[in-house]
């Protein structure tokens, strides 16, 4: 298994930031299908290295290395703690030792594991069995033409070709996987803002309870959109129907059929249902007509019960509507 040490220079100024490069830098091996970069697996290593200054001054002092971490949120904790402690040892008029600290994340603690006051206890050497690798700008310009696109400019092509917003885009975006997925739907469906809520909402979160696996294909959840926005489905009983894709596999429309979803949007098959819920309750309608329009959303609530949810929404409260009228 070959190793990337990706060696970054003193660039961060704070804990909080490096976290946010170390995400960064998560997605974009990622995306470029390189490493799963699970850390518990070990396929991921962090050692943070952490020194000092006072305000003013552009010398760095004497750093540190923290190792021993095992997630980005322990790299953030572990550089706040050894942060402190240096902070503390200089202000109390001491000086930092160049060594390796191992980080207790039961304690929230840093100890010393290993003193590195020179340079040549790193022992580097040259390795005579690997020869210098020249890569010449021709082959560096070859790889970069085969990169796929990356997040930064994938959020930025969300935002600008299907209207998300940049906090959308960053969520569909997350995973090369999820990005494929919701372009997929939101071109099928042409309806890319409902394609990134269902992507954000029902499938991320079966998602997470299925080993990360996306169980509705694209064409399927285009569908649903479908039925939703044709009103064939509300969007409760659109849910109950992803539901049921997800955990059996079939035909949307097929499945709202044999759980009885379909919307009923027959204008006299709805004015049965008004009449039946009038005369229910007579009281109510009486206080309607003398003018308490606040009891409209109780009408079609009414109706939807007589309905068992059938009723289109919409279509019930402009029937309600006439009905109810002095």
């Amino acid at each position: 298994m070959p190793l990337i040490e990706i060696v970054g220079g003193p660039d961060l100024r704070s804990p909080a930031e490096a976290r946010a490069y170390l995400q960064t830098l998560k997605q974009l091996l990622e995306y470029i299908g390189i490493s799963d970069c699970d850390m518990e697996k070990g396929s991921l290593r962090v050692d943070a290295n952490v020194s000092v200054r006072r305000a003013g001054e552009t010398a760095l002092s004497t750093r540190t290395e923290v190792k021993n971490i095992n997630s980005f949120a322990f790299v953030e904790k572990a550089l706040n703690v050894e942060r402190d402690r240096q902070i503390a040892l200089v202000e109390s008029g001491g000086t930092v030792t160049q060594q390796t600290m191992l980080y207790d994340s039961k304690e929230n603690s840093v100890r010393p594991q290993r003193s590195k006051e020179e340079s040549h206890d790193y022992r580097y050497f040259p390795e005579p069995d690997l020869p210098p690798l020249v890569l010449t700008p021709e082959f560096v310009a070859e790889q970069q033409s085969e990169l796929p696109e990356l997040p930064g400019a994938k959020r930025d092509r969300f935002v600008a070709s299907y209207g998300l917003s940049r906090e959308h885009a960053a969520v569909v975006a997350a995973t090369r996987a999820v990005a494929d997925y919701f372009e997929t739907v939101a071109k099928t469906s042409t309806e890319p803002q409902a394609a990134a809520n269902w992507v954000m909402t029902e499938a991320l979160a079966d998602a997470k309870d299925h080993g990360d696996q996306l169980r509705v294909s694209p064409d399927a959840l285009s569908q649903i959109i479908g039925l939703v926005k044709g009103g064939t489905l509300s969007h409760q009983a659109a849910k109950r129907v992803f539901a049921e894709v997800a955990a059996k596999g079939g035909d949307p429309r097929a499945i709202a059929e044999s759980l009885g979803l379909v919307q009923v949007g027959d204008t006299n098959v709805i004015a049965g249902w008004v009449t039946e819920v009038m005369a229910a309750h007579p009281s109510e309608v009486e206080r309607y007509k003398r003018g308490e329009k606040k009891l409209l959303p109780f009408f079609v609530g009414q109706l939807m019960r007589a309905s068992k949810g059938k009723a289109d929404p919409k279509l019930a409260q402009r029937v309600l509507e006439e009905k109810l009228a002095p």
